[in-house]
């Protein structure tokens, strides 16, 4: 018997708390290995030992407090719906400029799927904009959407794709910096045999620092690769589409980067906008994408 994949895209929705209390689970553990059995008690020891002890400690709450904003923030942001009733009056996924011939707006909800000028999703009965796709798990069209994300039990697309980015590098900062710390305590251990506290610290101190390594080296990799997307300006959808029809919206790196971060420095790692990036980048909203004749027109 085949499997049904919408069913199990389904029972993906049951595993959103189970998830977040996992994610709780690895800071929780991260924490107790770094705050109470390691670098917390050294506050008190005076000496070069308090002062390394009170710099592990500003450096640690910085990233988590940056960490769980993002988190917060991609977790309950909407990654951007098709606003009811939309109409698409050009057809920009192919570059065209020639109005597209649809029913009136008001018939909307049964228009001609045949036209193959238009890009239609049968099963949300919409017109869907440039760059948007259907997501099986949240069961609708999604903005410009890159993937649906287990880790944040929600779809990575237009409108939380920056706070997704900066979640995998201050995930991969705070982990890279737990592991770093955790080392010379093991080292320690390993050397002589023993380690300020008792069994269960050394049991904490050694699960943390494998689990942050392993986190460490694994989040790179998608840290890396989701770098490269943003400076192609192309999604991880569209890349293994590999489709020559968006490559249209590649506008040189700088312009990329300001499509998903805005143009606005000091909110750049912040796990928000602007509001003149919100009122002036029409990419941030989703529906409207910028291409490489628009910029060439203006400059022209």
């Amino acid at each position: 018997m085949a499997w049904n994949v919408f069913k199990l895209c389904t029972a993906l929705k049951g595993l959103g708390l189970i998830i977040i209390f996992l994610v709780l689970g690895v800071v929780g553990v991260t924490y107790y290995a770094v705050v109470y059995c390691n670098y917390g008690p050294d506050l008190a020891a005076g000496g070069f030992n308090s002062l390394l002890g009170l710099i592990v400690m500003i450096v640690f709450h910085a990233l988590l407090v940056m960490l769980l904003w993002s988190y917060y923030v991609v977790v309950l942001t909407d990654p951007g719906a098709v606003p009811p009733n939309y109409r698409p009056l050009v057809d920009q996924e192919r570059g065209e400029t020639e109005p597209v011939e649809a029913p009136e707006f008001g018939l909307l909800s049964t228009p001609d799927p045949t036209n193959t000028r238009v890009r239609y999703c049968r099963k949300c009965n919409n017109y869907k904009p440039p760059r948007c796709h259907h997501c099986s798990v949240c069961g609708r069209c999604v903005l410009k959407m890159d993937h649906h994300c287990v880790w944040v039990v929600n779809c990575v697309g237009a409108q939380n794709y920056k706070y997704f980015l900066l979640f995998l590098f201050y995930t991969f900062l705070m982990t890279s910096f737990v592991t770093v710390a955790l080392f010379p305590r093991l080292v320690v251990f390993l050397d002589d045999g023993k380690i300020p506290g008792s069994t269960s610290s050394l049991a904490t101190t050694f699960f943390a620092f494998v689990l942050n390594l392993a986190f460490a080296l694994s989040v790179f990799g998608f840290l890396i690769m989701h770098v490269s997307l943003v400076a192609e300006n192309i999604t991880t959808i569209e890349a293994y589409e590999k489709t020559t029809a968006i490559w249209h919206y590649d506008l040189g790196r700088k312009r990329n980067f300001e499509q998903v971060f805005g143009t606005v420095p000091k909110y750049w790692f912040l796990p928000a906008y602007s509001d003149e990036d919100l009122q002036k980048t029409p990419a941030l909203h989703g529906l409207e994408y910028p291409s490489q004749t628009d910029f060439n027109t203006q400059e022209f």
